[in-house]
């Protein structure tokens, strides 16, 4: 599995690489094309955190911690699954902030290359640590 993971690490940043390097043009909007609204974004993040196995391996392990001895679980529970969500959005919610202030300079083609090239580059690197790393 963990080879597995590490060729997978390494496909998609020599596909991030591959991109950079050849200059291919970055996924931008067609003039004229609609945007997705809002809803369209928080429907698909929350598909996508739902099928993150990740989010629920976090929360079955780091929370229950939390709970002090004693204390009803339930709702315990519910409070620190809450203040984790709620801490969540609202630092997703800054980075779309930031990264909307700048979405111009990010979708120029440099420095679009520039990012899928250190990108690409980081996760290849994971990839092949993954690998020969014990």
């Amino acid at each position: 599995m963990r080879y597995a993971g590490a060729a997978y690490l390494v496909w998609i940043g020599a596909r991030l690489l591959w991109g950079a390097m050849r200059g291919r043009a970055h996924d931008a909007p067609t003039e004229g094309a609609r945007r997705p609204g809002l809803l369209a974004g928080l429907r698909r993040g929350l598909v996508t955190n739902l099928l993150n196995p990740k989010v629920g391996a976090f929360s079955v392990a780091l929370l229950p911690q939390l709970i002090p001895v004693g204390a009803p679980h339930l709702p315990w529970g519910l409070a620190l699954a809450g203040t984790h969500a709620l801490l969540g959005g609202l630092w997703l919610g800054t980075l779309v902030l930031l990264a909307r202030s700048v979405r111009g300079w990010l979708q120029r083609p440099l420095v679009a290359r520039w990012v899928d090239g250190v990108a690409g580059t980081a996760i290849a690197g994971f990839g092949v640590r993954l690998a020969v790393v014990r």
